[in-house]
C-alpha cells in the first residue's frame, strides 16, 4: 500500500470513527450528537477531497487536522472515563496518520544524511 493510499485509508477511518462515536459509542450530553458529528468531521474533509482529487498536499492536511484530533483525543480520554475507548482509537489513528503523511519526507531525509555520510568518508576524512 503506498503512502498515499494510507493517507487517504486512515483519514476516511478517522472520518468514520466520529459517527460512530457520537451517535453510538457515547454521545455527547450537551450537544445534539448530530451537531457534534458534523463539528468533529469537518477537519478532515478537506484532505479526503484533495486525496480523492489526487492533489499532493492532501497529506500535508490530512496531517494537521491529524494533529487537532489527537489533541481531541488526549483530552478526551483525560476528562471523559466513558469514552476512553473512542478517544483511544482517535489517538491511534491520529498518530497512524501524521507518520503516513510524514513517510516519503522521512525517506528523504534518511537517505540525505546517508548520502551526506558517504560523501564525508569518501574524502579521506580532509575537511
Amino acid at each position: 500500500m503506498s503512502a498515499r493510499s494510507l493517507v487517504l485509508a486512515l483519514s476516511g477511518a478517522l472520518l468514520l470513527l466520529q459517527p460512530a462515536w457520537y451517535l453510538w459509542l457515547s454521545p455527547p450530553a450537551v450537544l445534539p450528537p448530530l451537531l457534534a458529528t458534523l463539528l468533529m468531521a469537518l477537519p478532515i474533509v478537506p484532505a479526503i477531497v484533495l486525496g480523492l482529487l489526487g492533489r499532493s498536499s492532501a497529506g500535508f492536511w490530512a496531517g494537521v487536522a491529524a494533529l487537532f484530533y489527537f489533541s481531541h483525543g488526549v483530552m478526551e480520554a483525560w476528562a471523559n472515563p466513558a469514552a476512553a475507548i473512542p478517544a483511544g482509537i482517535e489517538i491511534v489513528l491520529a498518530v497512524a496518520l501524521v507518520f503516513a503523511a510524514s513517510w516519503r519526507g522521512l525517506q528523504a531525509r534518511r537517505m540525505a544524511r546517508s548520502r551526506a555520510a558517504g560523501a564525508r568518508e569518501g574524502d579521506g576524512g580532509a575537511a
